[in-house]
């Protein structure tokens, strides 16, 4: 009996063909194994039996990076053609397929494996203190892959030939390195190396590490390229350190992350079983955790102004053999100036960061593809992606529940918004989201945006793109881009509203396609009525396939426009300005001592005259108003900076003032006011104002806004869902990484009978944007009435 076997999913760079070969060679069959670039093709002899067995070991025993997604099986008739080649079982060579239209997908990069790193500390084995030790079940994949199949080739590793030890391992079936395409040694592959900031060699390989763990030590701030970019790291527990580093870098307060052991975690951190599991795991993100007591006994108060810290566990054998010190952790950021992608080639890393850092730990293998280190926090019980990339990407989403999206037959790329970035192709059901891109008004990030893309494509066996989505912003660089790409493959281009795009990813997301109404809230995204939108409740019809807005925060001016999104004291002026006199509004303002008796007057003068005052119901500049009202924050460093620190002052009214709690909830109560499923906040704005000229503790005024917008927008979304006779409601966007706010909603639509839909698999925020605009586009484009 001759059987051929088509395998598809993450089947390259897993050891999935050497795998197959032990699997058949256990089973006494022959024929062979094959890479075709986009699939593994399978032939095997046998008798019925054994096939079998050989079938039910492909499931139930394979590496544990594959993922298979489907397997098809097909009868061989003419055995003829297989019995005189095949005596045996081989692995042939890969054969490229571009002509095939089914994608490969390339994995992700993954954590050094126990195996490997037991070799790095053994003083006997030849790949003691290596920086570069992999196997078939660790180490680089995405990043250094060139193109499929992905074979040593066609990644960045082909510059370095095997040694006779190594290649002695490549060929041994019955060893892990077996067709291990990363895999190398002392003898033959990358070597690291130390130099100043001219890039004047100091050391080189074993001698570079250890010296570079002392200037560590010694307080110097050093820039390491590692697997997928660069990060800037020193100590975190000297202040003069820290604030050498964000003077430097120009980053004054958003906060650090930090590379720790596991055995120091409980020093500074609170978790729990599903946070430490995350930092263990082969894909090692950051993971958000609250700081405990004692964290100010290890850190400087400037490596984070918040109650959290960002963690990461070592994930190379280079971080291991840095962190082999009696520090607790080190600072471990990426290495880019605000809003630019990470350089990862030695000459750029050198010139970009001369000013910044003070040694060099470089390496000479090439980072192909960069991709920043992936981002989750707890939130409503389960992990929540703040940024997709490392270890992640560029893994599908599968979504299986609709039947547009089950039986697309369309290649459609959808490039995003314009902050937090990523772009996605969609092929079939599959939703292959980019790494991490970033702020794309940037020049140099709006051209990353545009590789990652050209790469997608390629590691995917894109050749066509029939439809392009964007956002409905016509001044975003990736709307531009769209439009570039529309006419570059003759493909129609499609817009999709932000808000909508974010309820459609949080459908896909859950895969979940009935009658729901849909909680958006962030900072900005285009309307369709020309403003500004970000708190929004949109309603989808199944029936209609429609998705409209049902419900919003009240409308509110920016004084300045943008300018108000940077200074967030405009904001509050714009909605303070409907309620006070000019003369209290004109003293409550100038008490912060922050804007000029000018700079005040035209202010005023521009509200008065609307010019230059933009409309909006962002939920954002609501948190970004009492931020700046109760001092938290007065000009904004990083995106989402003043909600980010506020929620940080209303955690802690609980913990500080809790006999207050029921006073907090009932005084929200109270002052809800919703008209026409509008939830007045300028009169939630100006509580806040009376609270604090009343003498109320800061921590309950920010708790108190927090509970007002999460309770008045479960009310507009519980009404209209018992009205439409609608289960479901769900919550997205930026501010729904809001942990008060969002644990509130759920707690809301769940005690009244609803079922919460939350993010899982694609980013809240706008990471998850280009998701969702597949999602959209499928659902109001390729829908079968």
């Amino acid at each position: 009996m001759i059987k051929k076997i088509i395998v598809k999913g993450i089947v390259q760079g897993v050891g999935f063909r050497p795998f197959v070969y032990r699997i058949a060679k256990n089973n006494n069959l022959k024929g062979y194994v094959k890479n075709m670039g986009n699939y593994v093709e399978i032939v095997v002899m046998g008798n019925k039996d054994d096939i079998n067995s050989f079938l039910d070991d492909l499931m139930t025993k394979k590496p544990p990076l594959a993922q298979i997604n489907e397997i098809n099986v097909f009868d061989e008739l003419n055995e003829s053609n297989y019995k005189s080649n095949y005596e045996d079982f081989i692995i042939e060579k890969s054969q490229e397929n571009k002509g095939n239209k089914e994608e490969g997908t390339i994995p992700p990069d993954v954590a050094i494996c126990e195996d490997c790193l037991k070799e790095i500390m053994d003083k006997n084995d030849r790949r003691y203190r290596y920086p570069f030790t992999a196997c078939t079940n660790c180490g680089a994949r995405f990043t250094i892959v060139k193109e499929l199949p992905y074979d040593r080739e066609n990644t960045s590793m082909d510059e370095f030939p095997l040694c006779e030890d190594c290649l002695n391992e490549y060929k041994n079936p019955m060893d892990r390195r077996f067709h291990a395409q990363a895999t190398c040694c002392p003898k033959c592959g990358p070597e690291v190396f130390l130099t100043d900031k001219n890039g004047n060699i100091l050391y080189k390989k074993d001698d570079a590490v250890q010296n570079a763990v002392k200037l560590l030590k010694d307080g110097y701030i050093l820039a390491i390229k590692g697997v997928g970019g660069t990060h800037l790291a020193c100590c975190c527990d000297d202040d003069n350190v820290v604030l050498n580093l964000r003077n430097r870098l120009n980053r004054p307060t958003q906060p650090f992350a930090v590379m720790t052991k596991p055995e120091n975690l409980n020093l500074f951190a609170n978790f729990d079983d599903d946070e430490l599991n995350l930092l263990k795991s082969p894909k090692r993100p950051i993971v958000v955790l609250e700081k405990n007591e004692d964290y100010d006994k290890y850190f400087s108060k400037y490596v984070s102004n918040l109650n959290s810290i960002g963690v990461m566990f070592q994930y190379s054998a280079l971080h291991h053999l840095l962190l082999e010190t009696d520090k607790i952790a080190y600072i471990m950021t990426s290495a880019n100036l605000p809003g630019l992608p990470m350089a990862i080639k030695n000459d750029d890393i050198l010139n970009n960061l001369k000013d910044i850092a003070d040694y060099f730990l470089l390496h000479n293998r090439e980072i192909v593809n960069r991709c920043d280190d992936s981002v989750l926090k707890k939130i409503n019980n389960r992990m929540i992606f703040l940024r997709r990339s490392r270890g992640y990407a560029p893994e599908p989403i599968i979504v299986n529940n609709n039947p547009a999206i089950k039986n697309n037959d369309k290649n459609i790329l959808c490039v995003g918004p314009e902050l937090n970035s990523t772009a996605c192709l969609v092929k079939g059901n599959k939703f292959y989201l980019t790494q991490y891109i970033g702020k794309t008004s940037k020049y140099e990030t709006f051209n990353y945006l545009n590789d990652a893309i050209k790469n997608l494509m390629k590691i995917t066996n894109t050749n066509k793109i029939d439809a392009v989505v964007c956002d409905l912003h016509p001044n975003y660089n990736s709307t531009k881009l769209a439009y570039e790409l529309a006419e570059r493959f003759g493909a129609e281009l499609y817009k999709i509203q932000h808000h909508k795009a974010h309820a459609y990813s949080l459908m896909g997301d859950n895969d979940v396609f009935e009658d729901g109404i849909f909680i958006a809230i962030d900072g900005l995204g285009y309307g369709e009525d020309g403003n500004i939108w970000g708190g929004e409740v949109l309603k989808y019809d199944k029936n209609k396939n429609k998705m409209e807005r049902i419900g919003h925060l009240e409308e509110q001016y920016q004084a300045g426009g943008d300018l108000a999104t940077k200074y967030p004291l405009r904001m509050l002026l714009s909605i303070l300005y409907k309620k006070l006199s000019r003369d209290e509004l004109i003293e409550f303002i100038k008490g912060y001592d922050f804007f000029s008796d000018k700079d005040l007057k035209l202010m005023l003068f521009q509200l008065d005259k609307k010019i230059n005052v933009v409309n909006t119901t962002s939920c954002g500049r609501i948190l970004d108003s009492v931020s700046a009202m109760l001092s938290v924050c007065y000009e904004r460093t990083y995106d989402g900076e003043y909600a980010i620190r506020l929620e940080s002052v209303a955690e802690n009214f609980v913990k500080k003032y809790p006999k207050d709690y029921k006073k907090c909830v009932e005084m929200v109560k109270n002052d809800i006011k919703i008209k026409n499923n509008i939830l007045n906040t300028t009169d939630l704005v100006y509580n806040c104002y009376k609270m604090l000229l009343g003498g109320f503790e800061k921590e309950f005024i920010a708790y108190y806004i927090h509970l007002a917008l999460a309770d008045g927008l479960s009310e507009i979304a519980i009404k209209n869902a018992e009205h439409e006779g609608i289960n479901y409601i769900g919550l997205t966007g930026g501010v729904s990484y809001n942990k008060i706010i969002s644990e509130r909603i759920r707690q809301n639509v769940e005690s009244n009978g609803f079922k919460f839909l939350y993010h899982r698999r694609a980013p809240n925020g706008d990471g998850g944007i280009s998701f969702g605009q597949g999602v959209g586009y499928i659902l109001n484009r390729c829908y079968d009435y």
